[in-house]
C-alpha cells in the first residue's frame, strides 16, 4: 500500500503547538522557507522519507477535484454523500470501522486504550479477501488520508483521494510523500492568524528535533528505529503555553549557527527505504 513504514510509528506525544507556532513565526511565505537568523531552511523530500517512511517517488498524487462525489462514494464506500457535496461524514467512517463509540474506560492508560481500540477495529474488519475487505480498506484509507496524513480543518472528510483508491492494487505506487510535503508547505503558507499546521504533526516536530537539537524539545528514546519518527518523543513542559512560546521564539532567534545540523542523516542506511 505504500504506508507500511508510517503505520509502524507508535503513539507519539504531541509537542504542544508552541513548537509549531514558533516555527510558523519564522516562515517566509514569499520564499516558501523558514527564515532563521542564520539563513533559510526548508523541509525536503529526504526529510519526508527518512522521518515518515512515505514514498517520495512514483505516480503523482494528482487529478481533478469534483464538485460532487455522490455516485463514486456510493459505489466505492457504500456510504451516504449528499448530492453536490465532496465530504463524507467522519462519524459514518468511524462507525464502519468500529471506532466511534469505543470510549476510554476509567483508570485505563493511553496504551491500554489504544490496544483495545485496535482489537475492536480488527474485529470489525473483514479478514478474508473479497468485496467486504476492499470496502473496509477504502473506509480506513479515506479516514487515514483525510484526517491524518492530509488533514484539514473541519469535522468531515474530503473525498478528493477516492478516485485514487478505486484500484487498490495501485495505491502503493503513488508518491504519497511528495504530496505530503506539498500539503505541509501549503499549510505553512496559509493565514498567519492560524497557529497550527495541518497534516501529520510528528513530521515538523521531528524535523526540528533533528536540525535544531539545542532547543531541547525531543528525547531520542529508540535509537536506530525506522522511520526516524519512531525514535523520538517530546519532552514534557509544564510551563504556561504563552511562556513556552516566548521562550522558544527567543531560543530560535539566538540559536547558535554552529549547533544547526544541516545533514542529520549522515551514516543512516536505507533499510526499508530502497528509493533513498
Amino acid at each position: 500500500m505504500g504506508f507500511g513504514q508510517i503505520f509502524r510509528i507508535e503513539r507519539m506525544r504531541v509537542d504542544h503547538p508552541t513548537l509549531t507556532q514558533a516555527l510558523r513565526s519564522r516562515w517566509d511565505t514569499e520564499a516558501s522557507a523558514f527564515a532563521f537568523p542564520w539563513g533559510h531552511m526548508i523541509p525536503s523530500l529526504e526529510d519526508v522519507s527518512r522521518i515518515t517512511g512515505l514514498r517520495v517517488y512514483g505516480w503523482a498524487v494528482s487529478g481533478y477535484t469534483y464538485p460532487c462525489y455522490h455516485d463514486l462514494a456510493e459505489r466505492l464506500l457504500d456510504l451516504p454523500v449528499e448530492r453536490r457535496s465532496f465530504l463524507v461524514p467522519r462519524v459514518a467512517l468511524q462507525e464502519s470501522l468500529g471506532l466511534y463509540e469505543v470510549g476510554k474506560n476509567a483508570g485505563e492508560s493511553e496504551d491500554e486504550y489504544l490496544a483495545r481500540l485496535a482489537r475492536v477495529s480488527q474485529r470489525e474488519l473483514a479478514s478474508e479477501p473479497g468485496p467486504q475487505a476492499d470496502l473496509d480498506l477504502r473506509h480506513f484509507l479515506v479516514l487515514f488520508l483525510g484526517r491524518l496524513l492530509f488533514a484539514t480543518r473541519g469535522d468531515a472528510v474530503h473525498c478528493r483521494f477516492l478516485p485514487l483508491l478505486e484500484d487498490l492494487g495501485e495505491v502503493g505506487g503513488y508518491a504519497w510523500g511528495a504530496a505530503f510535503l506539498a500539503h505541509q508547505l501549503d499549510s505553512l503558507s496559509t493565514s498567519e492568524r492560524q497557529t497550527s499546521t495541518n497534516g501529520f504533526y510528528p513530521f515538523l516536530q521531528v524535523w526540528a528535533y533533528l536540525h535544531l537539537p539545542a532547543l531541547g524539545r525531543g528525547d531520542l528514546i529508540r535509537p536506530g528505529f525506522v522511520p526516524i519518527a519512531r525514535r523520538w518523543d517530546s519532552r514534557r513542559d509544564t510551563r504556561h503555553l504563552v511562556d513556552q512560546l516566548e521562550r522558544l521564539q527567543e531560543a530560535i532567534n539566538s540559536y547558535p549557527y554552529q549547533d544547526v545540523i544541516w545533514q542529520p542523516y549522515l551514516g543512516e542506511g536505507d533499510e526499508g527505504q530502497p528509493w533513498l
